[in-house]
């Protein structure tokens, strides 16, 4: 039997117990593809990690798993996986890049550091796409437990990329928000009767509370194994491309997006998005955040 050792962490949060929780496994080789998604199912967290020896461009090669699945790029993944391995002394202190590969080709995360180490990273995403609009918005909503009321006037719910696709539905308030309760099968007859493939949806409003969240956020993707995820990055830098594709943020202000999300978990996780244009274009989609070291320990087999 042999030790694969790991690191638990907690990311886009400075606290412990709050934000999404990540397995990182420093030292992937000689791990099948199977094995790593037996171990994913076997941490049951939204996702896991494993580092692998640089093939191509990159720092690290970087395999991702849910307990479903492979996933091609998440943010929380990279981000945490970025702090463990600057935890670890993989990645030197003052450095200011660091480079992944993903299933979606090299990924820079600018870094930022303080007297105690590193203490801010920002995952640069693909430019964003944007697929369908359907336009029967009462079946979607009563997929989601809400009613046609519920949902916000202005842009409609739109599938949207920056890597992984993910369906995007505003709503009217948080009170919405935290009311969606997804009913699987009429969602996904909801998602066949548009042509849609089954998504991942992101429910988020951007009614202002007591905080400084731009937007207040859900994301739940059954489909990958995950009922509910606290803190989605993956999905962070679509929405930053969402909100000003369609001008719900200015593209001023699509530089210091901020979501809250996870907080109906008991997870509460902040996701910063820095969403760049040039001439209308979105040039540039980044995300950023904190992450916290939580637990180390080994599995044996």
């Amino acid at each position: 039997m042999k030790k694969h050792s790991f690191l638990q962490v907690d990311v886009f949060t400075d606290k412990p117990f709050e934000g999404n929780q990540l397995a990182v496994f420093p030292d992937g080789r000689g791990l099948t593809a199977k094995t790593m998604q037996a171990i994913a199912k076997e941490m049951a967290f939204a996702e896991s990690t494993f580092i692998l020896p640089a093939e191509k461009k990159g720092d690290v090669r970087m395999r991702i798993f849910t307990p479903d699945s492979e996933l091609p790029m998440a943010g929380h993944p990279t981000i945490g996986s970025t702090f463990a391995l600057a935890h670890l002394g993989r990645i030197k202190r003052g450095r200011p890049q660091f480079v992944f590969e993903l299933g979606v080709g090299p990924t820079p995360v600018a870094l930022e550091w303080n007297r105690s180490g590193l203490s801010f990273a920002w995952m640069t995403q693909r430019a964003p796409e944007f697929g369908r609009s359907p336009a029967d918005m009462r079946d979607l909503a009563a997929a989601l437990g809400l009613t046609v009321d519920d949902l916000a006037d202005g842009p409609p719910p739109q599938e949207a990329s920056c890597g992984v696709p993910f369906f995007f539905v505003r709503l009217a308030s948080r009170r919405a928000v935290d009311a969606v309760e997804v009913d699987r099968r009429a969602l996904e007859r909801f998602y066949g009767a548009h042509g849609l493939k089954t998504l991942p949806v992101f429910a988020f409003t951007t009614e202002r509370g007591s905080d400084k969240a731009t937007c207040y956020s859900r994301m739940f993707a059954p489909g990958l194994g995950i009922v509910e995820d606290p803190a989605t990055g993956g999905a962070s830098g679509p929405l930053g491309s969402y909100l000003v594709h369609h001008g719900v943020v200015t593209p001023e202000q699509g530089a210091r997006i901020l979501s809250l999300q996870g907080k109906k978990m008991g997870r509460p996780s902040w996701i910063h998005v820095d969403i760049g244009t040039s001439d209308g274009a979105i040039n540039r989609v980044r995300v950023g955040g904190k992450a916290v070291m939580i637990g180390e320990g080994h599995l044996r087999f």
